[in-house]
């Protein structure tokens, strides 16, 4: 199979046209003009021969993406829904403030972890996204929400699990953050794990000042086990273990994500479960209103409950935030878009 030119680096893609023939400079244009002007087939790239260009065409070619479908919600959220060659559907969502925009992006066609809340998991697992299909869809964002803004963050957080698909999602990180290409500042980019404790080790290890988020939803192994099935294999000790190692090798804070279900994972118990777990080293809350799925029971605390848990948090002494809900008359919580889509098919 062909390299993807979406996957390759400016050192790499320099290599590529040595062994055409082609002198090594010409990875230079090409990166301008995928990264800076935003081509996204080798017929835009006028500066370059035609007959180079058709070389290029056979030898590296654009990652085959269509845009299915894109939803636009009354809050200025987008979502797309993208096929891929194969026929494979991910998603990638657009967020944007008064400040930043967010481009949430996935890692894997479908998920392999099957948490009980979200409909990612729907339908099992089917591959993994190579690093030009990852970043295909954020140039592809980034070049149709131009007309709303900037992206300014990326966050690792849509269909399938970064870690699982390690190599590809850390190359696509150091694309995302290169000078030459689309130079978003590390810290502006953020992988959200479900608990696979060897990718949080390791990621520990790799120099990149990025964002770790991990995907807690319950304070303890019974409850969690219940909601996540990742937890018989990566038990809260080992989980929290892995990440208070992560905030002191790396002196980054740790992000908990942490999904509130009503009657189930926001109560009295629930706090002081979490204060033990979170207490006296470098973490926060991110508090996340349950998005309903049909397929599962579960449904969204009252507004004064929520407010409430996180009050009760904060007295004893957790850093904590709430994720405002954008997007919800669009369905842009993760998987809900493809997962309509497999329905309907």
């Amino acid at each position: 199979m062909a390299a993807e030119i979406c996957g390759l680096t400016l050192k790499e893609l320099e290599g590529q046209f040595q062994a055409l023939g082609e002198p090594a400079y010409r990875a230079a244009q090409v990166f301008d003009w995928i990264y800076k002007k935003h081509a996204f087939s080798w017929e835009e790239m006028s500066s370059l021969p035609k007959i180079l260009r058709e070389k290029l065409a056979a030898a590296l070619p654009f990652p085959v993406i269509r845009e299915k479908s894109v939803s636009l919600s009354s809050d200025g959220t987008r979502k797309f829904l993208f096929e891929l060659f194969d026929g494979q559907l991910i998603e990638a969502v657009f967020i944007p403030t008064e400040k930043r925009a967010a481009l949430c992006i996935s890692s894997q066609a479908g998920c392999k972890f099957g948490c009980g809340f979200c409909a990612s998991g729907i339908g099992g697992w089917k591959r993994h996204l190579s690093t030009g299909e990852i970043m295909a869809q954020v140039l592809w964002a980034v070049k149709s929400c131009a007309a709303q803004g900037e992206v300014t963050h990326i966050v690792f957080m849509g269909v399938g699990e970064p870690f699982d698909n390690y190599d590809n999602v850390l190359k696509a990180v150091r694309l995302l953050n290169a000078p030459e290409a689309l130079k978003i500042a590390a810290r502006r980019i953020t992988i959200s794990t479900c608990g696979v404790v060897p990718g949080i080790k390791r990621l520990a290890g790799e120099g990149l000042q990025i964002e770790l988020s991990v995907s807690l939803h319950a304070s303890r192994d019974a409850l969690r086990s219940q909601l996540m099935p990742v937890n018989r294999k990566y038990p809260l000790s080992e989980l929290m273990k892995a990440c208070r190692a992560y905030a002191r090798d790396t002196g980054r804070q740790v992000t908990f994500e942490y999904i509130m279900i009503k009657d189930l994972t926001c109560t009295d118990k629930c706090v002081d479960e979490l204060a033990v777990l979170m207490r006296g080293w470098l973490c926060k809350i991110n508090l996340i209103a349950c998005n309903p799925v049909g397929e599962f029971p579960y449904t969204t605390p009252s507004p004064k409950e929520m407010i409430r848990f996180k009050a009760m948090l904060e007295r004893q002494g957790v850093i904590t935030t709430f994720r405002t809900p954008r997007g919800r008359d669009i369905a842009a919580a993760c998987g809900q878009l493809r997962h309509a889509a497999r329905k309907s098919r």
